[in-house]
């Protein structure tokens, strides 16, 4: 893994001549649009504080399997190898993002974490745990899932209870004996409430009743429906996706009645704990040496350090594009629609915002290429 210097020539932005485009982030967001910034010829590169790309799929629980079949989860330019109507693993993810990367020879740097990142002049420098980097513009694509968040009442918990948050819980094993209190029924708690109910008497915490759909429907997946009647692609700004914003994320296949046929005991929301016991909305009280909390995640942005982009911890933009030049998201949820944060729908936001990119870059590429190619070519353990 080379280590950005000043001095060496075969990394663009870590010398004088700025990147056209740096890239922060080599999950699905940031690969979908690297592949259209290589296309357009683009100097840029991609970093990435994980050891691997795909980390952050392989790193979840150990039976996550796509709710979106294999045909609905390409990036653009590579099918996802799998039958249709099939439902990856997060490794399948894993391995596909891998794969992608390299059959496109994306320049990706693995290992440097993005530390602060600042407004320098006409550029903007990002300063990484391998040096600092120059860039006329920044593409942010760190993804909707950063920061664990867990109730405050959480810390009233006695030590001797095992807590973890869905983004640390791998399987069943992770859990001593007895009783699991699972907080949050999004699809993550309903999936690893249903998993763990073969093994322990579960009670899922349901605080907001989301919008649920089956899995299939009159022998159609999901999302042919969803893809076919144009749900998927409304603007968060339209009357659907208002509506359906305000019911909160869409609950896909697991419905509470076949949790409570598996043996789930479904309550109302938690609304405090102590000790070695949880309460309920509905005043029901229980004792249970476990709890997995499926509460979300919340952004992180304090590395940002450019005015008027952050704003009480959310990102201030339209389709992407904030207020400060040359500084751009991608993979927010509803950033545009539905489909914004999902693998195989974030590809319509990267094509998008990508000729919004390259539009500002028409009048000066050729006098920043200066001849050389676009882009870095990674090494085999890159990849």
């Amino acid at each position: 893994m080379p280590t950005l210097d000043a001095h060496d020539p075969t990394i663009p932005g870590g010398r004088g001549d700025a990147l056209d485009v740096l890239v922060i982030g080599a999950g699905q967001a940031g690969l979908a649009i690297a592949y259209h910034l290589r296309r357009a010829g683009l100097r840029f590169l991609v970093v990435d504080g994980a050891a691997e790309l795909g980390a952050s799929w392989r790193d979840r629980w150990d039976s996550l399997t796509l709710f979106t079949p294999a045909q609905y989860d390409a990036l653009p330019g590579l099918a996802f190898p799998a039958p249709a109507d099939t439902y990856p693993t997060k490794d399948q993810v894993a391995d596909y993002l891998r794969s992608y990367a390299a059959t496109y020879e994306l320049p990706v740097l693995l290992g440097t974490r993005v530390t602060t990142l600042r407004r320098a002049g006409d550029r903007f420098a990002a300063h990484t745990t391998q040096g600092v980097l120059q860039a006329r513009q920044v593409v942010v694509a760190t993804g909707p899932f950063q920061v664990p968040v867990v109730p405050a009442y959480g810390t009233a918990i006695h030590d001797s209870v095992t807590q973890l948050h869905s983004a640390a819980y791998r399987n069943a094993t992770d859990l001593p004996a007895g009783p699991v209190v699972v907080v949050g029924a999004g699809n993550s708690g309903r999936q690893i409430a249903l998993e763990l109910a073969t093994t322990h008497d579960v009670t899922l915490a349901v605080g907001t009743r989301s919008l649920q759909l089956p899995q299939r429907l009159l022998g159609r997946d999901l999302f042919w429906w969803l893809t076919t009647l144009g749900v998927i692609d409304k603007s968060g700004s339209s009357l659907l996706a208002r509506r359906m914003r305000a019911r909160g994320d869409l609950v896909i296949g697991s419905r509470l009645r076949a949790l409570a046929g598996a043996g789930v005991t479904v309550r109302p929301r938690t609304t405090a704990a102590s000790g070695d016991t949880v309460t309920f909305a509905d005043g029901t009280v229980v004792q249970a040496p476990s709890i997995v909390w499926a509460t979300g995640f919340r952004s992180d942005y304090p590395w940002i350090e450019v005015p008027g982009v952050v704003v009480d911890g959310r990102v201030e933009h339209t389709r992407g594009i904030t207020r400060v030049p040359g500084l751009t998201f991608i993979g927010l949820p509803w950033q545009h629609t539905r489909g914004s944060a999902l693998l195989g729908f974030v590809k319509d936001d990267a094509a998008w915002l990508a000729g919004k990119i390259l539009a500002t870059q028409v009048t000066t590429r050729a006098a920043h290429r200066g001849g050389e190619t676009s882009g870095v070519p990674i090494s085999r353990s890159e990849r």
